[in-house]
């Protein structure tokens, strides 16, 4: 099982994926009495979980990234005059946030 995207890179869809397939084929290892099967199926749903956290961590992390940065762009575009910049650090903020927002581990 390939735990990563091309940029060995944890990926929220893969690890989505394996985990659903893990639970699939550890559900036809119960129907079946097929041991290597359940087993199987609970390690890949147990890496695949592991690799969406991984990757939903990423997310966060760069969203907190772009929020700061982007915070400090609009102030200092906001000390200096310099509306252009202050307007893409506000853009960086938001962008930011969402990210924030949508890797949220609580949720």
């Amino acid at each position: 099982m390939s735990s990563t995207n091309n940029n060995n890179e944890p990926n929220k869809t893969t690890g989505q994926y394996h985990s659903t397939k893990g639970n699939v084929v550890e559900a036809i290892g119960n129907l079946t009495g097929l041991e290597s099967w359940q087993t199987s199926g609970r390690e890949e749903h147990a890496q695949g979980e592991a690799e969406y956290k991984a990757a939903q961590a990423q997310g966060y992390a760069e969203g907190t990234v772009d929020r700061l940065g982007g915070k400090k762009d609009a102030v200092v575009g906001a000390l200096t005059g310099d509306r252009t910049q202050e307007t893409s650090g506000n853009i960086r903020h938001d962008k930011g946030e969402a990210q924030q927002n949508i890797n949220d581990p609580t949720t």
